[in-house]
């Protein structure tokens, strides 16, 4: 096999092993501020029971994205030698502001966020609660600033084939951030919105008929069900901005070979990179020209425009129907939860059933969006400047083969034993949350 597609395979393996814990970590450090401030607020003792389950699984991811983000970082060095050789002027400072500002902030408050209720004030514990936060969102903030900026830079000039920043204002806020950096927070706070909902639904369904699980099981819902419409209407803006700066991603997860008008949208297709031309196809006249130009009329670009330039289109194609797909049923069963939750006060057991289910779904709404995104930009590494076998180092097949390998039988050992403690964790869950020294909690009400 191909050395440059073994050594791409085997950082996507990295890649999409880390990215399911810092999609955790983003989002459920503001849901535990959430349960603090309630507390604060109410005094009822199911909120603070919440959060001490809760934290439990962020400190667990925590240290699941350190860990794998290390060995990740490795691979700038051992595998892409070309990428920090060309663009390191720029990609360096981005990732030291990262550990500078965020990682930091992370590790100094983390500690008293999870050992720290009985040692400090309420009032510094939530601080710390905030800033765990708030750093998590920040440490996303300066890894999709990297990542937009290879989708769509600006703000540098090349000298001697190497990146020189020329305005970083423009290299941070270059055209896609804004809306990837949204449409990626958002889908962590779906991501830990279902496996809250999941996992309470499995609490309950084992007995555990404790208010700080209803709790959790509502908070998780709810979360759902209110950002999915937001994250849908930010995924079209998203998809149009793709549309203006890399046309060519945009056709392939459309499927679409030839620039015209009435585009179909394809509910299904096998596309067909030899003949250039697609197999089985299911469509919706004219839905993909209304949806990307809110025109039935409106041209939208095709694959043959950009022959040796376009991504692999099967990935991008079906990566992306797995994406809608998956959020489509998440927005169904949040909304239906909701109802249900709204009109009988709990679950069904059914629909807990399907909620213990889709623990996960957030996991594979956004790797398939990830693989959409990052495949879609081959050839290139960073667009226009950079491609992937450039940045490539001289690694011989075999040995390449042997480290994936070795990846993949690790991290499938410590993704099943992760999820096997999250269940084993909700199994055993139970009892008070200790009360800080001096203070005692009020009963809790229901």
């Amino acid at each position: 096999m191909d050395p440059t597609l073994l050594a791409r395979i085997q950082f996507g393996a990295n890649i999409s092993f880390h990215i399911l814990f810092p999609t955790i970590t983003i989002a459920l450090g503001w849901v535990l501020l959430f349960f603090k401030m309630q507390y604060n607020r109410t005094g009822n003792l199911k909120w603070m029971e919440a959060y001490g389950f809760w934290v439990k699984i962020f400190a667990l991811s925590f240290a699941m994205g350190v860990v794998s983000g290390i060995t990740m970082s490795f691979q700038f060095g051992t595998n892409w030698p070309g990428f920090m050789q060309t663009v390191g002027n720029i990609a360096g400072p981005l990732l030291a502001y990262e550990v500078m500002t965020a990682f930091f902030l992370e590790a100094v408050f983390l500690g008293i966020m999870l050992f720290g209720f009985r040692k400090v004030a309420g009032w510094v514990h939530t601080l710390a609660t905030f800033l765990v936060a708030f750093g998590t969102t920040l440490s996303a903030f300066w890894i999709i600033v990297l990542n937009s900026w290879m989708q769509t830079p600006q703000g540098f000039e090349m000298r001697d084939g190497v990146a020189h920043a020329t305005d970083w204002l423009a290299i941070v806020f270059n055209p896609s951030m804004p809306y990837r950096l949204t449409h990626m927070l958002i889908a962590s706070a779906l991501t830990v919105a279902f496996l809250i909902a999941g996992l309470s639904a499995y609490r309950w369904l084992k007995g555990d008929r404790n208010p700080a699980v209803q709790a959790a099981l509502k908070t998780g819902v709810w979360l759902a069900a209110l950002l999915i419409p937001v994250q849908i209407l930010v995924g079209d803006m998203h998809g149009l901005n793709t549309l203006e700066h890399q046309p060519q991603k945009v056709a392939a997860m459309e499927g679409n070979w030839e620039t015209g008008p009435k585009v179909p949208l394809l509910l299904f297709a096998w596309p067909d990179e030899a003949a250039r031309e697609n197999k089985a196809e299911i469509g919706i006249p004219g839905l993909a020209s209304l949806i990307l130009k809110h025109d039935v009329d409106g041209v939208v670009p095709g694959l043959n425009d950009y022959i040796g330039t376009h991504p692999p289109v099967k990935p991008v194609f079906f990566g992306f129907r797995v994406m809608v797909g998956t959020g489509l049923a998440m927005l169904a069963l949040s909304w239906l939860g909701a109802y249900v939750l709204t009109r009988k006060g709990r679950l069904t057991p059914w629909l807990a059933r399907a909620f213990v289910a889709m623990s996960f779904s957030g996991w594979v709404a956004t790797l398939a969006g990830w693989y959409v995104t990052e495949i879609g930009r081959q050839p290139w590494l960073v667009t226009g400047v950079l491609t992937t076998a450039q940045a490539a180092a001289p690694i011989p097949a075999p040995i390449l083969g042997l480290s994936l390998t070795a990846y993949l039988t690790v991290y499938a050992v410590l993704l099943t034993a992760y999820i096997s403690a999250l269940f084993y964790l909700a199994r055993k869950a139970g009892g008070i949350t200790p009360a800080p020294v001096g203070r005692v909690y009020p009963a809790a009400a229901e």
